[in-house]
């Protein structure tokens, strides 16, 4: 069946940044939606960065190499399939609106993509906007057996490194309870999310965007550093190792 796209409703990428360090977030009723409302949530997932949980098999599986792991290599590409319809998710919470936006946050260095690929294949992985020293994780999606779990546990070690204080879940789900996720009151979301914003708030406000934790932090760990070089674009393979220590180490 063929469904038309309509005209999507214009979402101001200062706006979003606001409303997220509001703890406000956009979603759509479907993803051929055209307007989008928005959604502050009674009670909150949040995954504790200390407090992930790898299992035995998923710590096996990351330091295998069972998928190549990147970041900000193909942000278009994972918020595509992110969007897109699956047998066992028909339909999404992602429309136009919504991709345009963070497809431009992603260019302003704000919204950011954990890749898991097969080969040349992108299977599984995650996006979420980062803002201050809080993600706020949007959607993640797998087309592969463990390629989400794998993409989360990337995210975490990532965030760990680049001194992030605060993943913000948005929704429980039964999937991200596994892992370590845990649903508090909204006013303990706001507090967690004042502290991890510090005065980026304030600064947003003022129209400044104010980014103090590194999501390219990882990248750097395992690379001869050459002072002259230029910082990477888009972050080379992280190796299943890596990742595996850093999780063993703080989990």
């Amino acid at each position: 069946m063929t469904h038309p796209t309509p005209p999507p409703q214009h979402l101001d990428p200062d706006l979003v940044l606001r409303a997220y360090a509001m703890g406000v977030f956009p979603m759509a009723e479907h993803r051929y939606e055209a307007s989008v409302f928005w959604v502050e949530p009674r009670h909150r997932a949040i995954l504790p960065l200390d407090g992930f949980h790898l299992s035995r098999s998923l710590r096996k599986t990351i330091a295998a190499d069972r998928f190549r792991v990147t970041a900000d290599t193909a942000f278009d590409q994972v918020i595509a399939l992110c969007a897109a319809a699956a047998p066992d998710r028909p339909d999404t919470w992602i429309n136009p609106a919504i991709t345009q936006v963070f497809v431009e946050l992603h260019r302003q260095g704000f919204a950011h993509s954990v890749e898991c690929w097969d080969g040349d294949r992108l299977v599984g992985g995650l996006y979420g906007l980062a803002l201050g020293r809080a993600f706020f994780g949007e959607s993640m999606v797998s087309r592969a057996r463990d390629a989400s779990k794998v993409a989360i546990a990337a995210l975490v070690a990532r965030l760990r490194v680049g001194g992030f204080t605060l993943l913000d879940c948005q929704f429980m789900t039964d999937h991200l309870a596994s892992l370590g996720a845990v649903e508090v009151p909204r006013a303990t979301y706001l507090s967690l999310l004042a502290d991890s914003l510090g005065d980026g708030a304030a600064g947003l406000s003022a129209g400044a965007a104010l980014v103090s934790a590194d999501f390219g932090a990882l990248d750097r760990l395992g690379a001869a550093s050459d002072p002259r070089a230029p910082a990477p674009t888009t972050s080379p393979p992280v190796s299943g190792k890596v990742i595996a220590q850093l999780l063993t180490q703080t989990s």
